[in-house]
């Protein structure tokens, strides 16, 4: 009876301090969207936090891990301006960590990775052929991928982050952000569709085709051929390295 008692008192305890850090996740995201704290600034001390919510210090830690692991916060331990955890003012890499952790525990269907890539690429082809973009990286990448030494591997990454690029284009941080949480997924089929192409290096050569095409369709302010060159481009390599699975789940439909 006793051990049971125990037992039972440690689950009410653990729960408790779990519930603990969470009520602090949930005090500073109000603070956060009521402008009382924001980028650059300080997170009130541990000793305060817990104070002030009626927590304990531990509990106080675990959230700022969590913060920390998302990439809202940077901590550093001294003394000092840049002491303490200072919330930041771009956690992308931590949105992008994020995605590519789901990403990798959930195994999403390569077909629905597919539909995402058309839902947000297209709409990021359409909005660069009507804005400005700046195309450096992009075409960094682009002459990079036409080393005729590149193996597949090496040949795919480039073009996973030229395409991770335009989303960087547009200035949208959270597009970015996506964009870069789905790259590693989005690597990982379209190298391992390689071994159902029959002639690779005509593939890779209609891809650096294609790249410069969609580039060109931006740049002359052409919103429709800029979505209709990126949609194709997808669709098309989706279709030649999964042909079965294409065929059965066409990825352009809702």
């Amino acid at each position: 009876m006793r051990s049971i008692a125990v037992t039972s008192r440690r689950r009410v305890v653990e729960t408790t301090d779990r519930r603990a850090w969470e009520s602090v996740l949930t005090h500073i995201e109000q603070q956060l969207l009521d402008g009382l704290i924001g980028p650059g600034d300080h997170l009130p001390p541990e000793r305060s936090l817990a104070a002030e919510l009626g927590v304990g210090r531990s509990s106080v830690r675990e959230a700022v891990r969590v913060l920390e692991v998302m990439g809202l916060i940077r901590t550093q331990t001294g003394s000092g301006p840049t002491a303490g955890a200072i919330i930041l003012a771009r956690p992308q890499g931590g949105m992008s960590a994020l995605m590519r952790l789901q990403v990798a525990a959930q195994g999403f269907a390569v077909g629905d990775v597919v539909k995402t890539r058309l839902l947000l690429e297209t709409a990021i082809a359409v909005e660069l052929a009507e804005g400005s973009p700046d195309f450096r990286d992009a075409t960094i990448l682009l002459d990079a991928m036409d080393d005729d030494a590149l193996n597949a591997e090496e040949f795919l990454a480039l073009d996973a982050q030229f395409h991770v690029s335009l989303a960087e284009a547009t200035g949208n941080e959270v597009v970015a952000a996506m964009m870069a949480g789905l790259r590693s997924s989005i690597e990982g089929y379209v190298l391992a569709g390689v071994s159902g192409i029959a002639d690779w290096a005509a593939t890779s050569a209609r891809l650096r085709r294609e790249h410069r095409g969609i580039v060109q369709a931006i740049k002359d302010g052409d919103a429709a051929a800029a979505h209709v060159r990126i949609e194709n481009h997808i669709t098309r390599y989706y279709a030649e390295a999964n042909p079965a699975e294409a065929a059965a789940n066409d990825p352009r439909s809702t």
